[in-house]
């Protein structure tokens, strides 16, 4: 039995780590948007 214990504990530990890396990341992270445009020569599209 100590040894689930100590399984559910770890598992418990690497979700924790993982659950703060994510919230970390959305909080420190600022995306700005920005557009793209990219012309596209007319043989590549294959019109049929």
């Amino acid at each position: 039995m100590p040894t689930l214990i100590r399984l559910v504990v770890w598992i418990a530990v690497l979700a924790g780590i993982a659950y703060g890396s994510m919230l970390a990341l959305v909080t420190l992270v600022h995306n700005e948007p920005t557009e793209i445009s990219e012309r596209v020569r007319l043989d590549d599209l294959k019109i049929e």
